[in-house]
This record gives C-alpha cells, structure tokens and sequence, in this order.
C-alpha cells in the first residue's frame, strides 16, 4: 500500500490529538463524583463509572498511538523513496 505524505501528517496529528485531549478528559473523569462512591473525587471505592471510562480512556489512547505510529511510519517510507 502506498500513502502520501499528506495522509502521513494527517495521521501523525490525529495521534497527537489522541494523546491531548484523552488525557484531559481523564482528569475529568478523576475528578467526578461519580466515579466514587463517596462521591468525592479519590475517596471511596471507583465506580463502575471510572472504570468504564478507564477502558475507553486506555483503548483510545492504544488506538491514536497506533494511528501515530502508522503515520511516522509512512512519512518515514515516504521520505525514502
């Protein structure tokens, strides 16, 4: 398969958008009643609210890392040919 430099980039900033948002909306999550159940943030036992976002927060941030990767990668082979 053949990708341009263009879908490269734009694969690389969709990686690096992955990495600055999600870690933001984790703090969120951190820091609402919610996920505790005392209702304060990091006291209690989590909730199956924290632990849900947790798992979509992690699976994001696998996934826009490996999109990341993949556009380094084709930038990279771009560049050589």
């Amino acid at each position: 398969m053949v990708l341009s430099r263009r879908w490269a980039a734009f694969l690389v900033l969709v990686g690096v958008w992955t990495w600055l948002i999600w870690p933001r909306f984790a703090v969120a999550i951190w820091d609402d009643g919610r996920a505790w159940s005392d209702g304060v943030s990091g006291r209690g036992a989590p909730t199956a609210f924290l632990w849900v976002h947790a798992a979509l927060i992690a699976g994001s941030l696998a996934i826009g890392t490996a999109i990341g990767v993949l556009g380094v990668r084709g930038w990279l082979a771009g560049r050589r040919r």
